[in-house]
C-alpha cells in the first residue's frame, strides 16, 4: 500500500520514485483520490529535485494509460505526426499535414490551442467558419482511414491526467520543469497512435529555449522518450529570434498557407515555406517513403508545387465543416514604419507574441476568447537594410481600440543599427 505523503517526501528529498509509485499517484489524482494541493507538493517537489530518464519515461506512459490511446485498427500504415514547441507565426502544420497525407501517408494530428505568446493550430484552423475542431475518436478514426489526414483538438478521452495535471501546473509555478514538459508533450502524441514523430523545438526570443543548448537538451529528452516507447523520431532545433513567415494571427497565418500551397511568391514565404518542406522531408523519411532526405525533401515539393497538398487541405476542410472561401479577413489597418535607417539587428519576438495577446489574437488565460482577424504583417527580417519611413509592421483586427498597446509593444520589440548582424540559420541542428 502505498502512501501520497511519503511518495511527496521521497522526491522532496531526491530519491528515485519506482513505476509502481508513480503510477498509483498519477491515477489516483486522476480519479479524485488525491487532493490538489498534494499533488501540487509532488510538482513542486518534481520541480526542485527533477526526475531521472526512467520515471519521466513512467510519467509519461501512465499518463497515456489514464485514458484511452489511439490504433487505428483500419489504417495499419506507419503513421507519422509533428509537434512544435511554438513561437510567433508557427504555421507550418496547416501545410505539412495536408502535404504528407497527399503521398498516402496517415498523419493523425491531435492539436493544441495557443496560450501566452505561441499560437495554437486549432485556432489557426477555426478562423475557418464552420471548421469543426471537435470530432469524435471515432470521427478521428474514419477521417485518417478515408482521407490519411485530420485535426482535432485533445478530447476528454485522451491523456486525462495530463488534462488535469497541467491545468495545475499553470497555476502553481511548475510549468517550467523538464521532466513535466516532456512527459505532457509525449503523453499526447504517443497516445494518438503515431508510428513515427517529428519534432520542431524552438530556440531563441520567441521560444521558451532560450539558447541552443537548452533547445538540444529539450529535444533529446523528448526524443529519448520516444524511442524508449518503441517509436522513431526526428528532432530539428530552429530558429525563434524573429517570426516565421510573412504574418502571425489566426486567418492571417491560415491565409499565408494557402498562399503558399497556390505556389504564390513573396520574400516572407520563403522561411514559412522552407521549414514546412524540410519538417515534410523528415517525416516522409521515418515513414520509409524515401531513401534519403534529399529525395524525400524533392517528393514533398513536387507535392507543393503540383497543387496536391492544397487539394489535400481543401478536402480536410469542407470534411470538417469549413468554409475556406470565407476565410475572414480583417480592413481595419495600422502601419508602424521605422524610425530611422539602419539594419534589423534583432527582434524581441515574444514581445510580439505578447502584442498580439493585448490585440486578441492570442490568450492570457485558456478562457480568453480569440478574436480570428487580429494579427500582425512582418516586412523585414533580420540582417534587411531600412530606411527611415520604411513599413516595419501592419497591425490588423477588428477592434481598432486595441491597436495602440500593440502598436507600442511591436515598436519596443525591433532593434535597428548601422551595423549588419551575422545571418541566424532557420535550422540549426537536426538529431537523427
Amino acid at each position: 500500500m502505498f502512501f501520497p505523503a511519503e511518495i511527496i517526501k521521497a522526491k522532496r528529498n531526491g530519491h528515485e520514485l519506482t513505476e509502481q509509485e508513480i503510477s498509483f499517484f498519477i491515477l489516483s489524482y486522476t480519479k479524485n483520490e488525491i487532493p490538489d494541493y498534494q499533488m501540487s507538493a509532488l510538482l513542486m517537489a518534481i520541480y526542485f529535485q527533477g526526475l531521472n530518464q526512467k520515471e519521466t519515461l513512467a510519467l509519461t506512459q501512465v499518463m497515456i494509460k489514464s485514458g484511452r490511446v489511439m490504433s487505428f485498427p483500419k489504417t495499419p500504415e506507419f503513421k507519422v505526426d509533428k509537434h512544435s514547441t511554438g513561437g510567433v507565426g508557427d504555421k507550418t502544420s496547416l501545410i505539412l499535414g495536408p502535404l504528407v497525407a497527399s503521398l498516402g501517408i496517415p498523419v493523425p494530428m491531435i492539436s493544441g490551442r495557443g496560450l501566452g505568446h505561441t499560437g495554437g493550430t486549432l485556432d489557426k484552423l477555426e478562423s475557418i467558419p464552420g471548421f469543426n475542431t471537435q470530432l469524435s475518436l471515432e470521427q478521428f478514426e474514419k477521417m485518417i482511414f478515408e482521407n490519411k489526414i485530420s485535426f482535432i483538438g485533445q478530447t476528454l478521452d485522451i491523456c486525462p491526467a495530463d488534462k488535469k495535471i497541467y491545468a495545475l501546473r499553470d497555476v502553481t509555478a511548475t510549468i517550467e520543469s523538464l521532466p513535466l514538459i516532456c512527459a505532457s508533450i509525449m503523453s499526447k502524441k504517443l497516445a494518438e497512435g503515431a508510428n513515427g514523430l517529428v519534432l520542431d523545438v524552438k530556440w531563441g526570443t520567441g521560444a521558451f529555449m532560450k539558447s541552443v543548448d537548452q533547445a538540444e537538451k529539450l529535444a533529446l529528452s523528448l526524443q529519448r522518450i520516444a524511442k524508449d516507447a518503441g517509436k522513431k523520431c526526428t528532432a530539428l532545433i530552429t530558429d525563434m529570434n524573429q517570426p516565421l513567415g510573412r504574418f502571425a494571427g489566426n486567418s492571417l497565418e491560415t491565409f499565408e498557407c494557402v498562399e503558399i500551397m497556390r505556389g504564390e511568391s513573396h520574400p516572407l514565404y520563403k522561411s514559412t515555406r522552407d521549414l514546412s518542406l524540410a519538417l515534410s522531408a523528415h517525416m516522409v523519411l521515418l515513414a520509409g517513403r524515401a531513401k534519403n532526405f534529399h529525395e524525400a525533401f524533392i517528393a514533398c515539393e513536387k507535392q507543393l508545387e503540383s497543387g496536391a497538398a492544397l487539394a489535400k487541405f481543401k478536402e480536410m476542410v469542407k470534411i470538417q465543416g469549413g468554409k475556406l472561401d470565407e476565410l475572414p479577413l480583417s480592413s481595419n489597418t495600422e502601419d508602424i514604419f521605422a524610425e530611422f535607417d539602419g539594419y534589423i539587428q534583432s527582434y524581441q519576438t515574444e514581445k510580439i507574441g505578447i502584442a498580439g495577446i493585448a490585440l486578441k489574437a492570442g490568450r492570457l488565460v485558456s478562457t480568453d476568447q480569440i478574436e480570428p482577424t487580429a494579427g500582425f504583417e512582418f516586412y523585414k527580417k533580420i540582417g534587411d537594410p531600412v530606411q527611415k519611413g520604411e513599413k516595419l509592421f501592419t497591425i490588423y483586427g477588428a477592434n481598432r481600440s486595441l491597436f495602440m498597446e500593440a502598436a507600442e509593444l511591436l515598436r519596443e520589440s525591433v532593434q535597428i543599427s548601422l551595423q549588419k548582424p551575422p545571418v541566424v540559420d532557420l535550422i540549426v541542428k537536426t538529431l537523427l
